[in-house]
């Protein structure tokens, strides 16, 4: 009998009602904090643990606070919703499909150009939104590129799928990854970025060399060129345009304006709109696409929420610290890169049950920045293990539902895809692991 994983949801649930029964057994605690002067934050004091009063969570008080989680984490869900259905709005357009059509028969005869172009693409779309089920539609045109260029299925799914979890891991502004994690572990937004695009771009070049060596298919396909072929229209090329000039609003707003999650929002709110009317959806038209995204993206959303259900189920509690103080024992007398090993691979493995970029962020950040002052890690050094370590994993988990849907998209079994990547995986996480050495050499 083989053995299934359970849904994510059933698992997060089982998570909430066992964090509400831990507040029962663990004991309650605190650290006490003072505030950094050069930092502004407050930080854990060493060695200041002292058991207080417990406040055991009754299942009345657990069931109140799962909407009260995702009440609590309202702007994150409104941002994941609003994006996801901007983006089903620009696919209706067809701007996709035609601009990477346009792009296979401009570049035809030199196919490895093409790959790169169509990686960085995507590279760059996992770094800026963590684009992962946005890539479903495009798999039916990532085929006919791939065989036209003689390359095979999984080459489709590994120039866009896994450049994009790339682009997703160690990206230095995906809103759903680094930027929720520095912001719940108080580290200024964007800081650490330039080393983050370093490692960024030599992962990047190694796996797209990788998929430009070893995905070649076994015999060449040849496609009627002519019949497949799509001019790039004037719209079509507005509205790649305001995708980018989009993002580039976005990273100034947030940079220069301290915007949140709800201007973002906005603003993303104005794209799907804007491209539904250069588009020519209509009204109706945009609104159905908007509607179909919000489908689309609601159980991230609420995977986002019941995440924060979990830590308000554990704040209350009073048991965050004793966890921490737990965490802390083993790794206190461990060398820092060590210990840097060790939250790497756990946040791998939790990745497989909770499959969620930044469910899992909200879920770890809390524990793992407390713990990271107590034993000298800078809070940046704790993001990148978080990074490497927890999204790197949407690359081969099978928790994944955007890769499982993707590779059954693409006639590619899961068996196939691993048999594929499991070399250059490791080679990444080998990559990984010396830039968190790094990282704490140069004091990042």
């Amino acid at each position: 009998m083989k053995f299934t994983f359970p849904h994510p949801l059933a698992i997060l649930l089982f998570f909430i009602a066992g964090a509400a029964v831990l507040t029962h057994v663990i004991p309650a605690g605190e650290y006490d904090r003072i505030l950094d002067q050069k930092t502004g934050r407050e930080v854990v004091v060493a060695n200041s643990y002292n058991q207080v009063d417990s406040n055991p969570i009754s299942i009345t008080q657990t069931l109140v606070k799962v909407p009260e989680g995702i009440v609590f984490g309202a702007d994150i869900v409104v941002l994941i919703l609003i994006i996801g259905g901007a983006f089903v709005v620009i696919d209706k357009t067809g701007a996709f499909n035609e601009g990477l059509t346009s792009l296979i028969h401009k570049f035809e005869h030199s196919k490895q150009i093409v790959l790169i172009f169509v990686g960085g693409f995507f590279v760059l779309a996992g770094a800026l939104m963590n684009m992962q089920e946005e890539i479903v539609a495009m798999v039916p045109i990532l085929i006919i590129m791939a065989h036209r260029l003689g390359y095979s299925k999984i080459t489709a799914v590994a120039i866009s799928t896994g450049c994009a979890v790339i682009g997703a891991a160690i990206s230095p502004m995906n809103p759903f990854g680094v930027l929720l994690a520095q912001k719940i572990s108080d580290v200024t937004p964007f800081s650490g970025t330039i080393f983050r695009v370093i490692i960024l771009l030599i992962v990047s070049v190694f796996w797209i060399s990788w998929i430009i060596k070893k995905g070649k298919s076994s015999h060449e396909i040849t496609v009627d060129t002519e019949s497949q072929k799509v001019s790039l229209s004037s719209r079509s090329i507005i509205i790649l345009l305001l995708i980018l000039v989009t993002f580039v609003i976005m990273v100034y707003g947030i940079l220069e304006l301290d915007w949140g999650y709800n201007e973002m929002s906005a603003l993303f709110l104005v794209l799907g709109l804007t491209a539904g009317i250069i588009g020519k959806l209509g009204i109706n038209g945009t609104s159905k696409a908007y509607a179909l995204g919000f489908q689309e993206m609601a159980f991230s959303a609420v995977i986002v929420g019941l995440a924060r259900s979990l830590y308000l189920i554990l704040d209350e509690g009073i048991i965050i610290d004793t966890m921490v103080y737990g965490l802390f024992e083993p790794l206190q007398d461990l060398p820092l890169a060590i210990s840097a090993v060790g939250m790497t691979v756990s946040q791998a493995l939790l990745h497989i049950p909770v499959p969620s970029n930044s469910g899992q962020a909200v879920l770890t950040m809390p524990l793992l920045s407390p713990l990271s002052d107590l034993i000298g890690m800078s809070r940046q050094v704790m993001i990148l293990c978080y990074q490497y370590g927890a999204m790197m994993m949407d690359l081969i988990t099978p928790t994944n539902g955007a890769l499982l849907a993707i590779l059954t998209a693409a006639g590619v079994s899961f068996n196939e895809w691993i048999g594929f990547c499991w070399r250059p995986f490791l080679i990444i996480l080998g990559i990984s692991l010396t830039a968190i050495f790094t990282a704490i050499f140069i004091g990042l």
